[in-house]
């Protein structure tokens, strides 16, 4: 799965491809779209599943990461995004929607995998991903509504709909399902075979609902393909400016290297798919806050992978120094 992860922008790309060839065929563009929610439910489900929320507290032991962490991504990433969102996309409201849900949610999966590449602090990087799921389906609605909420017309109502059903169900049922198989099979069991099983499969649902979704919307990419270079801009300046905090702020606060990767991966890397889910749920006739969902991704990873190779080429040049 590593692998996988590591093409994922390759591999999203083609399912777009895939969709849009399909959506050719009258029918299936017709009833596609009766396969993007269930998708992204079931991916999140699997995606909950391997996150242990009763473990919350163990994010506390190291106050600093932690604490600094947080700032940077629900503090201060708001406030670069809304700066960004203004200057770049206030002549497009449904993007700027989609740009911020996108930018606001810090990952929950793949940065440990980009984090393990940098040779970083993965047990740490691991250690705040429940607080930041937790915090970030509190907080996802409020930067909506204050970031974005002139933007588009936002009915409250839907929008806590939205969450409810595309987040809080599955996030229930997985922590029903997590406790279940770990009193049949216990917690070692579930690591070493549910886990890997269910990061398995999130990517295939996920691909599932990306190739539905462009099967039934297909229209509108080819219509709109300027989105790609209308959202290139902010984006890369996302990265470059958080990067630059994250790494000043590592040094800052005196973070070992190892540390100091944990701290520039998890407020780097975002989590487009539990946006995207909300999106569908809240946003279904505007289709360009998911076309925006699906696009960041292919921006965003090739942008991690080249920021592990940085980091490590800080690392080499760091150790060739000390020896020196």
């Amino acid at each position: 799965m590593e692998e996988v992860n590591k093409f994922q922008s390759f591999i999203i790309f083609g399912m777009v491809l895939l969709g849009i060839l399909l959506g050719q065929i009258g029918f299936i563009q017709t009833y596609s779209e009766y396969l993007i929610m269930p998708s992204l439910t079931i991916m999140l489900f699997l995606v909950f599943i391997q996150v242990p929320l009763k473990e919350i507290g163990s994010s506390f032991k190291n106050i600093k990461f932690t604490s600094v962490s947080i700032i940077i991504n629900f503090v201060w990433t708001p406030i670069i995004v809304f700066v960004l969102g203004r200057l770049f996309l206030s002549n497009h409201p449904e993007l700027l929607i989609g740009f911020i849900m996108l930018m606001v949610t810090p990952c929950t999966d793949w940065y440990l995998i980009f984090t393990g590449i940098a040779k970083g602090n993965v047990a740490l990087g691991s250690s705040i991903l429940p607080l930041n799921l937790i915090l970030q389906l509190l907080l996802l609605p409020v930067y909506i509504l204050l970031i974005g909420g002139t933007s588009v017309d936002i009915d409250i109502l839907n929008l806590g709909k939205g969450v409810i059903f595309s987040l809080m169900i599955p996030l229930l049922c997985s922590i029903i399902a997590r406790k279940l198989i770990i009193d049949k099979i216990g917690n070692s069991e579930f690591d070493e075979k549910v886990s890997p099983k269910a990061c398995d499969y999130q990517g295939y649902f996920l691909n599932i609902a990306i190739i539905a979704m462009f099967a039934s919307q297909g229209k509108v990419l080819l219509e709109n393909y300027q989105v790609l270079l209308i959202l290139l801009v902010p984006i890369l300046l996302f990265f470059t400016i958080n990067f630059i905090v994250g790494r000043f702020v590592g040094k800052a606060i005196k973070l070992n290297y190892q540390d100091s990767v944990s701290l520039s991966l998890t407020t780097l890397a975002r989590n487009s798919p539990i946006a995207l889910a909300i999106a569908v749920a809240t946003f279904p006739d505007k289709h360009l806050i998911s076309l925006a969902l699906i696009i960041g991704p292919l921006i965003e990873l090739p942008i991690l992978f080249l920021v592990s190779k940085i980091l490590l080429t800080i690392k080499s040049k760091g150790e060739s120094y000390q020896y020196n």
